[in-house]
């Protein structure tokens, strides 16, 4: 029986989830005394890192070491904090989640399609397997806050697990590129200052203006890879990824951070863009700038496996060594199992874990 209550709370606003959150199951592990873990030698690895099981919730929905903390309990051995920046920034205006309804019959979307731009159904039955807007615009605390809750957030994982910090640059109006460089390897050194062992650096959110992404330029992430690697030294490196439809691109992306040894495995996919609208064809998530949303969850599970498996098909043909970690509609053990097979060293998921917090026990238990 799958869990009903969304450890983060769609019909909450951001900010209420943060002061406020989990809820549901993840809640409740919060309230437990802490759980005996069994001293076992951890079987996995994620960068390098020994884990339990190398699955668990990518950057998005746990905001703090309160959700994180609740996640480890829950049995997921990999918890992402939330992408933080260098400064404090607001996030989209509510509501930012609403349930996604694709036209064709298994429920998902296609990169590329005319739906994307003709308009995909969105509004608030959610109904499984399930498929949201993730509308933030990637929000932060300001680093005062941030750091000291990250380092408690490291602290509360269990044997064989690993708090994964998630950040990136902030462009600011009147920016230089040099200075947006900077950006990040600021963000990159107030990271590493908590104690982190890895981290994964977000290019694959529309932070570059509207619905443009860093991502989609592999030469300027080489650069900004080279500049936060100076920073975090031996630290590993991850970088998140959105679909990118062009092969010669995502090698061109491979070579241009694993190449130069400043990146050491990719996450993908995070969203896909589309334009989302109600029963009567309007914008559905209000205010300027939103007509377009990122999907993610069960419509997005073919698109991540594409992604997974040409990029380990890249990793063979070139013979570079990097990790790759497959996110994107993982909703089932079975989910689980073809990341997997696609070639995915790691597996994480988000969507799929905020309605069901026992997701990570059920694929263990299927193993």
């Amino acid at each position: 029986m799958q869990q009903s209550e969304p450890f983060y709370d769609v019909n909450r606003t951001y900010e209420d989830n943060y002061e406020q959150g989990p809820f549901g199951a993840f809640a409740e592990a919060l309230q437990r005394d802490e759980e005996a873990v069994s001293a076992e030698t951890p079987a996995d690895s994620f960068l390098g890192v020994p884990v339990n099981l190398a699955f668990g919730i990518p950057a998005g929905p746990l905001l703090n070491s309160r959700f994180t903390t609740a996640a480890f309990r829950m049995g997921f051995d990999l918890a992402t904090y939330k992408t933080v920046r260098s400064r404090a920034w607001g996030c989209n205006p509510f509501p930012n989640v609403l349930a996604v309804h694709p036209r064709s019959a298994d429920g998902s979307l296609t990169p590329g399609s005319p739906e994307l731009d003709e308009g995909v159904l969105a509004d608030t039955n959610y109904e499984r397997p399930i498929s949201i807007s993730n509308s933030f615009g990637v929000p932060s605390q300001d680093p005062d806050l941030w750091q000291p809750d990250m380092f408690r957030a490291i602290a509360a994982a269990g044997p064989g697990q690993l708090l994964v910090p998630g950040f990136q640059g902030s462009r600011v109006e009147g920016m230089t590129e040099e200075e947006y460089i900077a950006d990040h390897a600021t963000t990159a050194r107030l990271v590493k200052e908590t104690g982190a062992k890895v981290m994964v650096m977000n290019t694959s959110c529309p932070n570059e203006g509207h619905n443009v992404l860093l991502c989609h330029n592999p030469l300027l992430v080489g650069r900004i890879a080279e500049a936060v690697k100076n920073e975090i030294g031996d630290t590993p490196l991850m970088v998140k990824l959105a679909y990118i439809p062009d092969d010669a691109a995502l090698e061109l992306m491979v070579r241009s951070t694993v190449g130069r040894g400043t990146v050491q495995g990719f996450s993908t996919i995070n969203t896909i863009s589309a334009r989302l609208v109600d029963a009567e064809g309007r914008q559905a998530l209000p205010g300027k700038g939103r007509d377009r949303s990122g999907v993610c969850g069960h419509a997005i599970r073919g698109a991540g496996l594409d992604m997974v498996s040409r990029l380990a098909a890249i990793r063979e043909k070139s013979g570079l060594d990097f990790a790759i970690n497959g996110v994107g509609g993982v909703v089932t053990p079975d989910d689980f199992a073809a990341y997997k097979r696609a070639g995915a060293d790691s597996v994480m998921s988000a969507t799929g874990a905020m309605w069901d917090a026992d997701l990570a026990r059920k694929i263990k238990a299927s193993l």
